[in-house]
């Protein structure tokens, strides 16, 4: 079982294109474009989870946005590249993006210190906002940092974006899960499909646990038995919404958290 807790002990930031250092040069243009997209994962003794998942959305997206595929060796040969032998934990994201200079696209891999879960149950706030292409994890990320910022300048961890008709979709950097019974309940808003709640998916379908999307308003919000936030640093609790505070079922959290830790590592 990878470790839960790294040691920081690498250099940064690295970060390799195509295999090789990058240069100011190449930095700069990537600066100037924001056309791309991108995936973000925990790496712990030089594996993931759901690493299956991360290639296949790096594939799909690069399909759509470039009409070309991207091969899930090339993916796994850059990333393990910029680890290097001296790492193997960390916080790795991999970009997708064409170069001026090329018709081919280029992979940039980034690799920082690792992140820890959050430590405790996340607040959130309530904003107006839908992600255009939500269903890309697309690099024009203004709007989403945006209100995130506002969330955390207003004392909340993060945000919650609200769209046409008080439909519940997605948090600025996270999805969201409702607790309703026995069961999960996921938006059936536009939202990215996140790597962490893929995986959770995949797990809980294991343990025979229920789960399924379905339409989720503001007004519903007091219905529900609790609620999770998950992302690639992983799952927390939902403690309150607003000024709404949630009393999560322990009992099916302890399942849901449960169900998240069996998830098997995929070496890189």
């Amino acid at each position: 079982m990878p470790r839960l807790i790294a040691v920081i002990g690498i250099r940064v930031p690295r970060l390799e294109i195509n295999g090789r250092s990058a240069t100011i040069e190449q930095v700069w243009e990537l600066d100037l474009s924001n056309y791309g997209h991108f995936t973000a994962m925990q790496v712990r003794d030089r594996m993931t989870l759901g690493l299956d998942f991360h290639l296949a959305r790096l594939d799909a997206a690069t399909r759509e946005l470039f009409g070309v595929g991207l091969e899930s060796d090339r993916v796994r040969g850059y990333i393990s590249h910029a680890l290097a032998d001296d790492t193997a934990d960390a916080s790795v994201r991999v970009n997708v993006f064409r170069s001026s200079s090329t018709d081919d696209v280029s992979v940039m891999v980034s690799v920082r210190p690792p992140a820890p879960p959050p430590a405790a149950a996340q607040r959130l706030q309530t904003v107006p906002y839908q992600r255009p292409l939500a269903h890309i994890k697309h690099a024009g990320g203004f709007g989403q940092s945006y209100y995130g910022g506002l969330a955390h300048g207003n004392g909340f961890d993060e945000a919650l974006f609200i769209g046409p008709g008080g439909a519940v979709s997605e948090g600025s950097i996270t999805n969201i899960g409702f607790i309703d019974g026995d069961s999960i309940v996921w938006p059936d808003a536009p939202a990215l499909r996140g790597v962490m709640m893929q995986v959770l998916q995949r797990e809980l379908s294991r343990m025979r646990m229920s789960w399924r999307y379905e339409a989720v308003h503001v007004a519903d919000l007091a219905s529900f038995a609790g609620a999770f936030v998950t992302n690639s640093h992983g799952m927390a609790a939902v403690a309150s919404i607003d000024s709404l505070d949630l009393r999560t079922d322990a009992r099916l959290m302890r399942s849901v958290t449960s169900a998240l830790a069996s998830a098997p590592y995929d070496v890189i």
